[in-house]
């Protein structure tokens, strides 16, 4: 089974804690700062899962979310600050499988995963 994650995230804090989480889980993780990147990376990959920030600096994490279920159906879990009901229903409709809200737990973060 493949259990390769891609994060998505610009904040190195959040993205090297998710990082170490996921990696200490056994799961192998690639970072991507932007959605250039996240685009790129997924070209050239094959992931069993995506976390997604919604705040990416050169595109809405929406939009990246958007693209990628116009051909795929990677697992996406948003992970965002945003925690409106509206933006997590509008996430849920564009074809996230998960919505995590920043902060969260370790263990939180691997349920999620898990699921």
């Amino acid at each position: 089974m493949m259990n390769k994650i891609l994060i998505v995230e610009d904040e190195f804090s959040i993205s090297n804690f998710m990082k170490t989480v996921l990696e200490g889980d056994g799961y192998t993780v690639e970072v991507a700062t932007c959605a250039a990147q996240a685009r790129a990376a997924l070209e050239k990959m094959e992931f069993s899962a995506m976390l997604l920030d919604l705040g990416l600096p050169d595109m809405d994490g929406m939009e990246v979310l958007k693209s990628v279920r116009k051909w795929s159906n990677l697992p996406v879990v948003v992970v965002s600050a945003r925690n409106h009901e509206h933006d997590k229903v509008e996430a849920l409709d564009y074809g996230a499988d998960d919505y995590l809200v920043k902060p969260f737990g370790t263990s939180e973060l691997l349920a999620r995963i898990r699921t």
